[in-house]
């Protein structure tokens, strides 16, 4: 009976160290929780007051994207930019939406284009795009972010006579 009590006391002490867990320091659960993190995707994306009652996430990115298209082409259509450049027909419009709620529209042209004036067109464009109205910006796990994409914006063609 003895050794039996030698032999439980034993076990008793040396099992402590099972108990014992390794709590991860900060720094290794933050970099876990960061590669967990798809930075490519945002939760919600820029809404326009009119996109806010969609709730299905793609078909708001969808409305968003078709709003500020349209928004963009009537801006454009009020100007020069299809007289000066007939055979210009569709600009790609990089637009960058701030934390702040700000716009931001850059030209996107090809690599070989010397048949434009860029310079002119995108100052063209700067002087159009503005007062726009009011874009809530993208959150990504609560907190608003900035986010870019490239809109294709079709110039229509205006009768001159």
């Amino acid at each position: 009976m003895k050794r039996f009590y030698l032999f439980l006391s034993f076990i008793f002490f040396n099992s402590c160290q099972y108990f014992e867990k390794q709590v991860p320091s900060e720094k290794e659960l933050l970099q876990k929780e960061l590669k967990s993190i798809n930075w490519k995707e945002v939760d919600e994306y820029p809404s326009v007051a009119d996109c806010e009652k969609v709730n299905d996430k793609k078909k708001r990115q969808q409305c968003f994207f078709e709003i500020m298209s349209q928004l963009i082409q009537q801006k454009l259509d009020i100007d020069t930019l299809s007289i000066l450049y007939p055979e210009l027909d569709t600009i790609e419009v990089k637009v960058t939406v701030f934390p702040d709620a700000t716009i931001n529209f850059e030209p996107q042209f090809p690599k070989d284009s010397v048949t434009y004036d860029t310079i002119k067109i995108d100052s063209i464009l700067r002087a159009r795009l503005i007062d726009f109205p009011k874009v809530n910006p993208a959150i990504k796990r609560g907190i608003p972010v900035k986010t870019q994409f490239i809109l294709p914006v079709i110039l229509k063609e205006k009768d001159v006579k």
